[in-house]
């Protein structure tokens, strides 16, 4: 039973991240055909930032060059990173098999990239997003192993 609840728990974690990236791929679909040099320079201000500093300039400057095919672009990729997260909790919802087997490989590919980017600057959001990508990996290998028992008895 606990295992069961645990798997309707990562479920909704991983398909919230899919209406999550759909949601921002929506988002980048509302910036077609609007200057979105002035949106980022409005954003600077917004944060109270000097836009002639470095990271705010390279903000604006990207921004400037940005084109309504990257943004096509980017919001394709959203979308297909969405399905494939909401085609993941779907799975993993309805206890497949197949679904715990890319949960913990599609989590265990981050894990490395997210230790070293928190190494390299920690922050407490970066510290969330490792334990928590750490804890379904453990989770469903945990799963996957006691699925494995139950099957060879």
């Amino acid at each position: 039973m606990r295992l069961k609840r645990g798997l309707k728990v990562v479920a909704v974690f991983e398909a919230g991240k899919g209406l999550l990236v759909l949601l921002a791929g929506f988002g980048l679909l509302t910036l077609l055909h609007r200057d979105l040099q002035h949106i980022a320079e409005q954003l600077v201000r917004l944060s109270h930032l000097n836009p002639a500093s470095h990271y705010p300039r390279i903000f604006i400057d990207m921004a400037a060059r940005t084109t309504g095919q990257r943004l096509w672009a980017l919001a394709g990729m959203a979308f297909a990173y969405a399905l494939v997260r909401l085609v993941e909790g779907y799975g993993l919802w309805r206890g497949r098999r197949w679904a715990e087997w890319f949960a913990a490989i599609a989590g265990g590919i981050y894990v490395p990239m997210e230790l070293a980017e928190f190494w390299a600057h920690p922050t407490a959001l970066k510290a969330l997003a490792l334990v928590a990508n750490v804890a379904v990996v453990a989770f469903m290998l945990w799963s996957l192993w006691r699925s494995r028992r139950a099957g060879a008895s």
